[in-house]
């Protein structure tokens, strides 16, 4: 059986390939026939094979929480400091010359 340290929830299932050139080992909820379940259901899994899950989703990342599973909440506030980073980075040096 293969080692996966990463699950990723269905709305990331499409980072599946950028992950594993990253170097990770890979599960989405959907490889898994987690697609539908409860967040519980999903955590659960996490949990139990000891993987990180990746989730947009509040409520999961709270249960995980709650559960001790290893979880990475990826919120709108996260992605849009990212962004700004990389906007400041890219287009305000190139603005002020």
């Amino acid at each position: 059986m293969v080692k996966f340290n990463i699950l990723l929830d269905e709305m990331y299932a499409g980072l599946k390939e950028y992950f594993e050139t990253l170097g990770y080992s890979v599960l989405t909820a959907q490889e898994a026939g987690l697609r539908g379940l409860k967040d519980k259901d999903v955590v659960d899994y996490a949990l139990k094979h000891d993987l990180i899950l990746i989730t947009r989703d509040q409520k999961p990342a709270e249960l995980a929480e709650l559960t001790g599973a290893k979880y990475l909440l990826v919120s709108n506030l996260m992605i849009a400091k990212i962004v700004d980073v990389h906007l400041k980075k890219k287009f305000l040096i190139t603005h002020n010359k």
